[in-house]
């Protein structure tokens, strides 16, 4: 045993223990190569789990949506099989026609007419706000795309079955009908003389029958909304008495009557007192129109708007 003890620490002892730490080195890297190794794997074999789980959940959200778009589709196509492209299939209010007056002026939803005779300025935006409303109304234009009807009676024009009379037919409404209303004579309209015209209009409403089953013809009023003491003076009307002629009646809807122009009223106030506000209310008064008092719609059966003339003089 003594003997042995030097060669441990002569030159083949340090080599035997060199070769022994590099045998341990080499069986320590090889362990942590194998544990590399099979994390590696195992890191490979979750990456491709949950990469074919991402791609089933993307093919089951991509037929979840094709379905839905394929019922969302097949819905519509069968609801809009029940519809008619001429026609709606629900209506309401059809004896209430809103109405409206041109120059339409205001704020804040009040209608209101106000300016003075000597500026040109102040009138002048009504003036042309009533020829771009009535250039559709020329006498040449209507009698190129309208005709002439016979008056005084409806104007039905029915379907044969299932053929639909597609286009229908629209009357003419000539804008010489207002008189002196139309802006033809009187490019001013009266608002430079003190006498302004406005126009009154009504909305459209399918199959509305405004003289009702017996075909009596419907007219326009207008006066003080409150009290009257005469200061707004003599109304003047285009056509005459304010009548609608029950030719223009009944309406089919735009797409079955593209060119269709809706009848008008002008009113002219001939003498109304200068320097005075005015609250005017314009009525309809047909059989088959109602046009009470209705909270939810001002507009429904008469329109109201406000009114002054300012003068130096």
């Amino acid at each position: 045993m003594g003997q042995n003890a030097p060669e441990a620490n002569g030159p083949h002892g340090q080599q035997a223990h060199r070769r022994k730490k590099a045998q341990l080195a080499t069986a320590s890297g090889a362990a942590a190569l194998l544990q590399l190794c099979l994390g590696s794997e195992l890191l490979v074999l979750l990456l491709l789990l949950l990469g074919q789980q991402l791609w089933l959940i993307f093919l089951f959200y991509l037929a979840f949506y094709i379905f839905l778009t394929a019922v969302f589709l097949i819905t519509m196509y069968v609801m809009l099989q029940t519809l008619d492209d001429h026609k709606p299939k629900y209506q309401d209010r059809l004896g209430v026609p809103g109405m409206m007056i041109r120059p339409r002026t205001g704020s804040l939803g009040f209608l209101e007419i106000d300016y003075m005779m000597e500026d040109t300025e102040t009138w002048d935006v009504h003036v042309q706000a009533l020829n771009q409303f009535l250039s559709s109304y020329n006498d040449s234009v209507q009698m190129k795309k309208n005709y002439e009807c016979v008056p005084d009676r409806y104007y039905f024009q029915s379907d044969s079955g299932s053929l639909k009379n597609y286009p229908k037919r629209s009357c003419q409404f000539m804008r010489s009908t207002l008189g002196d209303c139309s802006g033809l004579e009187d490019k001013s309209y009266g608002y430079g003389a003190g006498q302004p015209c406005v126009i009154i209009k009504f909305n459209k409403v399918i199959g509305l029958l405004p003289g009702g089953k017996e075909g009596q013809t419907p007219f326009v009023t207008c006066g003080p909304k409150y009290e009257d003491d005469g200061s707004m003076g003599v109304l003047q009307y285009f056509p005459p008495n304010g009548t609608l002629n029950l030719m223009y009646y009944p309406y089919y809807g735009k797409k079955a009557q593209e060119n269709y122009s809706q009848p008008l009223v002008a009113v002219k106030f001939l003498n109304i007192t200068v320097n005075t506000d005015f609250d005017i209310e314009c009525r309809i008064t047909a059989v088959g129109i109602t046009n009470q008092v209705e909270e939810k719609d001002k507009y429904a059966g008469k329109v109201s708007f406000k009114l002054r003339i300012n003068t130096r003089n």
